[in-house]
């Protein structure tokens, strides 16, 4: 494909092996860790990784806790790999900087295509696509959010559903609306994963972040007006 490098972190050498194989085959260059501490080191030794894919239960450091400790200097792409349901795991998670969550046991043609997704948005090469609202600037090929020629630091998710809501300005979008089309259709979250992120956008935005606003019972719709 292009040569992208993905970090592979997971105890379990089957899992590994199993991940690896699907990956290598659609082009990507893989690198396996075998618990946490050892994705720290390989994470900050390599400068070339451009996704990583993190078992949550792992001996040493949990999936969680190296999250953590790459969001102090990262947005590098995250996705958690669970055997866990609980919803308030993911929302943790989310709430730590995780891109997308991926339940155990997964097809791995779908893992594929997730990671596909997300370094299509994060690494695409072309002319950008400029989308302005108000005093926010997206540009969506570059993944870079101003307001007010500022610079807004967002995860890849954040600005996933930034460039939703602006894209359907002025629309009341239920929250199952967006998670089957910002989580997409075979996510089978806790809606509460809008509010967590609707709730950091805005923070993030500062007074701009008034233009999401709360339709009460329903959803959420941008508005600059």
């Amino acid at each position: 494909m292009n040569d992208l490098k993905i970090l592979v972190v997971d105890d379990e050498s089957r899992m590994r092996k199993l991940v690896n194989d699907f990956l290598s085959k659609h082009g990507y260059k893989v690198i396996e860790a075998v618990d946490g501490e050892d994705a720290l080191d390989k994470f900050y030794t390599d400068k070339d990784i451009s996704l990583i894919i993190l078992d949550v239960m792992m001996p040493k450091m949990n999936g969680y806790e190296v999250c953590r400790q790459i969001r102090k200097d990262s947005k590098i792409p995250i996705v958690m790999l669970t055997a866990k349901s609980e919803e308030n795991d993911e929302l943790m998670g989310f709430d730590l900087g995780v891109d997308e969550y991926i339940s155990k046991p997964f097809s791995p043609k779908i893992l594929v295509a997730r990671v596909d997704s997300i370094l299509r948005r994060t690494n695409q090469i072309g002319n950008s696509e400029v989308i302005t609202a108000g005093v926010i600037k997206v540009d969506k090929d570059a993944h870079i959010v101003t307001v007010n020629d500022t610079a807004v630091d967002l995860s890849f998710k954040e600005f996933e559903l930034l460039v939703y809501f602006i894209e359907n300005k002025g629309i009341a979008l239920t929250r199952e609306k967006i998670l089957n089309n910002v989580w997409n259709y075979d996510y089978f979250g806790d809606a509460r994963t809008i509010d967590t992120h609707v709730k950091k956008i805005r923070s993030k935005l500062g007074e701009a972040g008034d233009y999401i606003k709360t339709v009460w019972g329903m959803g959420y719709k941008f508005d600059i007006s």
